[in-house]
């Protein structure tokens, strides 16, 4: 008894120490009134994790594979096992291969999909980890939605703009635009150029954007001139594995970039990538676990 008594103390020092860091880092992060967009390393795929001033955090496909549950463990707190929303913007393996390891691990409050449809053994997959999720809201999402985070943050989708069940998965991709005050990140999943130049059709005046993830991983079949002109971002991001079998990116889309003068990252080199806004601007932050640091050098 004497021999606990003793050790009692240090056990609530301790846990008073981590509660004093929880509440400061909840109070830092308030007071800094921050959007963070993190396009995250997870190989050849797609995962981007938003994360509001008001700390809402909506998860944007997952990639292929568990590597997804590594780069949210580096960005979001250990405590932390929920996440507001996912959104798989299409079918595709190295879009949702990733979330279902993401469902097992974390409480999902919605989620966010494309109508079309898939029989394929990831899709299934992926529809009983939603199913075995009784909290979770299932939503499928077109163009006219908006996701309003509450905090002056909002997620418009722009397509797909109907019913599409049939089609292509890539050309099904959910595209978004994440809006606060002066600040936009275009969010594009695999869309081809066909969609791209339909979107400049139907609603070229809300295309701009600061941040552009790149269509398609840098594939030939995306980064239509006209709907990159239109955007005219200041950044591009290309998320892919370093030694992908497709030759991700395209030498015709990096010649295209270099041609708009638009800097480019990439998840291979650069690791995951944050981007935080104030509303006014942006602000770069790469993250680790790259090739190396420097942009604009693709192998």
């Amino acid at each position: 008894m004497t021999s606990l008594a003793r050790h009692v103390p240090l056990a609530v020092i301790v846990v008073l120490f981590l509660f004093s860091i929880w509440i400061y880092s909840a109070l830092v992060q308030k007071e800094e009134r921050t959007l963070a967009v993190s396009f995250l390393n997870v190989g050849q795929g797609d995962s981007i994790l938003v994360q509001t001033p008001s700390g809402k955090q909506m998860l944007i496909d997952g990639g292929s594979n568990r590597a997804v549950l590594r780069e949210l463990s580096k960005i979001m707190p250990w405590y932390d096992r929920s996440l507001d929303i996912v959104v798989a913007t299409h079918p595709d393996l190295d879009h949702i291969g990733g979330l279902i390891d993401v469902f097992e691990r974390y409480r999902i409050d919605h989620f966010l999909e494309s109508s079309v449809r898939d029989d394929g053994v990831d899709s299934r997959a992926l529809e009983n980890a939603v199913s075995r999720s009784e909290e979770t809201q299932r939503y499928t999402v077109q163009r006219g939605d908006r996701i309003d985070f509450g905090d002056g943050v909002y997620f418009d989708i722009l397509f797909p703009d109907r019913p599409l069940p049939s089609v292509e998965t890539n050309t099904a991709s959910i595209v978004g635009r994440v809006v606060w005050g002066n600040t936009a990140f275009l969010l594009t999943g695999d869309s081809p150029n066909a969609i791209e130049e339909y979107l400049v059709k139907l609603d070229q005046g809300h295309l701009r954007a600061q941040v552009l993830k790149v269509g398609h991983h840098g594939s030939k079949t995306s980064s239509s001139p006209l709907f990159v002109g239109f955007v005219n971002p200041e950044y591009a991001v290309y998320s892919r594995g370093c030694d992908n079998r497709y030759g991700h990116p395209h030498g015709d889309v990096i010649a295209l970039y270099k041609k708009f003068g638009i800097q480019t990252l990439d998840t291979c080199t650069d690791g995951t990538i944050t981007f935080t806004s104030n509303g006014e601007r942006i602000e770069l932050r790469r993250g680790i676990g790259g090739r190396n640091t420097t942009p604009n050098q693709l192998p």
